[in-house]
């Protein structure tokens, strides 16, 4: 029998060939769960009180007269277990069969899970710094249309750059947050800012920045310490070691700050990471990502499902600045 390309290709060969692999969208990395000091003594319930203490009053005294007796300024810190989460996937006893990539796809689900929690955490966090009030409600998060002002130092304003765009970040918008940060009493240590790619490209391109910025880490061991996952350094400016994340949260109102239209406005964060009672951002696990599966014959699938408890709040917004920069001027 003769064997050519006339009979071969219209009956013995394929007319398309599919992979072995499946191709996976690529995912950015993740940070910001290394910025949140996370509660450790909340064995039970839902809410949670941290009391705190004033400073002292000094008065000025004369011989012989009775010294006045000041007390302490008392406060409370009020934490709640707000977000309850879920990821869930099946594949059903059909689809295992017929499907040629089905254990391919049903061995992604758990780790498919994992991420997009991890995501919307991050990107929970990261919503504490912008003025919808952050998760769980009004109160968590800094307040729009307002300086957000601690001992008379705005910590919330925006970008005053014209180029490339109006509302983009300038050499005075970082020297005015660590003026703020120092108004604040905040240790000028470990020095942080998360900013969006859109400003990492205003600094590439303004020269200005040439003389301010150097290409090497202060805080050399920021990642082998852990403070944050998979962080992207860009350059340090001012002591701040930048880092570059695209989970940062975009303003939800035109009456915030700057002439930003609402949903443009990304808020860009500085902030100290000097230690874990220092950090801006509260959490806690109430229950921590769980993993769950079964059969379920009545639907004759397979089923999986990741669940999670957990709450955060702004808990030092002195350690907290915010330069809102219009997210488009590139």
């Amino acid at each position: 029998m003769a064997i050519t390309t006339n009979v071969t290709s219209t009956h013995l060969t394929r007319s398309e060939l599919w992979s072995s692999q499946l191709k996976e969208v690529l995912q950015d990395a993740t940070d910001g769960i290394g910025y949140v000091d996370w509660l450790t003594e909340f064995p039970d319930g839902d809410q949670f009180t941290i009391p705190s203490i004033g400073e002292g009053t000094v008065r000025d005294y004369s011989e012989n007269d009775e010294i006045t007796f000041d007390s302490l300024d008392t406060g409370e810190f009020t934490f709640a277990i707000t977000e309850y989460k879920s990821s869930g996937n099946y594949i059903t006893k059909k689809a295992r069969q017929d499907a040629y990539y089905s254990a391919q796809l049903e061995s992604s689900f758990v780790p498919k899970q994992a991420r997009a929690l991890e995501e919307n955490l991050v990107s929970d966090i990261y919503g504490l710094a912008g003025s919808g009030g952050g998760i769980g409600g009004v109160g968590t998060g800094q307040t729009a249309n307002d300086p957000n002002s601690i001992n008379g130092a705005a910590h919330r304003y925006a970008g005053t750059a014209v180029t490339p765009g109006n509302d983009a970040m300038a050499v005075g918008d970082i020297a005015k947050a660590l003026f703020a940060l120092k108004r604040a009493n905040v240790p000028d240590s470990n020095l942080i800012a998360v900013v969006d790619p859109s400003v990492e490209f205003a600094i590439n391109t303004l020269g200005v920045f040439t003389g301010f910025t150097s290409e090497n880490q202060r805080w050399d061991d920021v990642v082998e310490n852990g403070i944050s996952n998979g962080m992207r350094f860009s350059k340090n400016i001012y002591g701040f070691d930048v880092y570059v994340s695209n989970y940062l949260a975009r303003t939800t109102t035109a009456t915030d700050v700057g002439s930003i239209t609402a949903g443009n406005g990304v808020n860009n964060i500085f902030f100290s990471a000097a230690g874990p009672d220092i950090l801006p951002f509260k959490g806690a696990w109430r229950q921590a990502p769980e993993v769950e599966g079964g059969y379920n014959y009545l639907k004759q699938r397979e089923e999986y499902v990741t669940t999670a408890r957990y709450g955060l709040k702004l808990y030092r917004p002195e350690n907290l600045v915010v330069i809102v920069t219009d997210a488009t001027s590139v």
